[in-house]
């Protein structure tokens, strides 16, 4: 039974197409035995956003209000709820323009980190870091085979 999944464009530019970012979810939870087991089950939320809006919940929530990519809560799986990732639209597309990635990818990218965060990989120390990042690398191959990266596109 695929997920209850709520996604909130909270960016006044950004464009995205709400069944391509779900399918993004489905196709990892589709394979969540390949990363430790997956997301845990439950509703899960996925917020796009501003620099701005991303930096205030790091400082409201981690006392560090600097500008961050992904912010991932934990939820309450005994309670159907599986967590809430926030990514910043910002971020992605300067760092997609910075090093000549796409926005897309580079977005996408950040929704595979947080799965990934709620999976339990963790990328704090080094060799978690390492496995953290294989993990990804694993979850974008699989994606960009599904042809399930979606396109995202940032007005002016």
């Amino acid at each position: 039974m695929p997920r209850s999944l709520d996604i909130l464009n909270a960016h006044p530019r950004l464009s995205l197409d709400k069944k391509a970012v779900a399918r993004v979810i489905a196709t990892l939870d589709a394979h969540a035995g390949k990363f430790l087991g997956g997301c845990p089950a439950g509703e899960l939320s996925l917020a796009f956003m501003t620099d701005a809006k991303l930096a205030a919940l790091h400082g409201d929530f981690l006392d560090d209000p600097t500008t961050t990519d992904v912010i991932t809560f934990e939820g309450r799986p005994e309670f159907g709820v599986a967590g809430e990732i926030c990514v910043s639209a910002d971020t992605a597309a300067a760092y997609a323009r910075m090093h000549g990635r796409d926005f897309g990818e580079e977005l996408t990218l950040y929704i595979v980190h947080g799965w990934l965060h709620l999976a339990g990989y963790d990328d704090l120390q080094p060799p978690k870091k390492r496995k953290m990042r294989a993990a990804e690398a694993r979850a974008m191959k699989l994606l960009h085979a599904s042809a399930a990266v979606p396109r995202f596109s940032l007005r002016p």
